[in-house]
């Protein structure tokens, strides 16, 4: 059985690039269709360790697990949040270590202009929440409402309380009698940060990126360092 990680920050396919060489633990759906492509209809483990990152990647991530041709399990290893979750909703089966993490929350974006600016946006996000809700209803059997409060009261879950819900559906290594106990596993945590390239950072990135050779190696590393000089900058949401 193959291993797909799902570690890190979920990202568009378009900025994986930049992330690999600012060297930030990412996945993007491109990643993810490849290792897919490659396994060939075997079944796969996705090895999930992320606290999110960009929804529409990680809806796309979900479907291309949902619609694979081999049974998907997903084992989340320490956290699953945000986008995270939306992915582990494709797996056929979701397995979850007892010391990990599962985080629901409202959807979040930015927005500058005026009041109707504004209110489009609000519009936007609460939509947003909707359709995010519909991929956990599928997977839990919960009613939107129930699933919205979750997410409007940014919900965190030990292994007992996700599986309670019907997030998750094993306890890894959990016998039968600790899967009925509801106390058996519970750990407090914070999660990590995602680390998310700004536009302005991806535009320096990309054009530095531009015209680089395996064979101009002496120009090569000389814009790599351009870039690592970048690091210092990157924000953290």
């Amino acid at each position: 059985m193959k291993t797909i990680p799902i570690t890190g920050t979920i990202i568009p396919s378009e900025d994986q690039e930049l992330y690999d060489w600012f060297g930030i633990e990412a996945v993007s759906p491109k990643k993810v269709r490849e290792a897919l492509i490659d396994a060939n209809g075997e079944d796969v483990t996705v090895a999930v360790n992320s606290p999110g990152g960009d929804l529409w990647s990680g809806n796309e991530i979900s479907y291309a697990l949902s619609t694979y041709a081999g049974n998907v399990t997903a084992d989340i290893m320490g956290i699953a949040a945000s986008a995270a979750t939306v992915v582990c909703c494709g797996a056929d089966r979701v397995r979850m270590s007892p010391g990990a993490q599962y985080m629901i929350h409202n959807v979040s974006s930015f927005a500058a202009g005026d009041h109707n600016d504004m209110d489009k946006m609000s519009d936007i996000l609460q939509n947003a929440d909707k359709a995010t809700s519909n991929v956990y209803r599928k997977k839990t059997g919960l009613s939107t409402k129930k699933l919205l409060d979750l997410m409007n009261e940014e919900t965190w879950m030990d292994a007992d309380k996700a599986i309670k819900y019907g997030f998750v559906d094993e306890i890894i290594g959990a016998t039968a009698q600790e899967e009925e106990n509801p106390d058996a596993f519970t750990l407090q945590n914070s999660a990590p940060k995602c680390k998310v390239l700004t536009e302005e950072q991806k535009a320096q990135a990309r054009a530095a990126l531009t015209g680089c050779t395996h064979s101009e190696e002496s120009t090569r590393r000389q814009r790599q360092l351009d870039i690592m000089k970048l690091k210092g900058e990157i924000k953290n949401v």
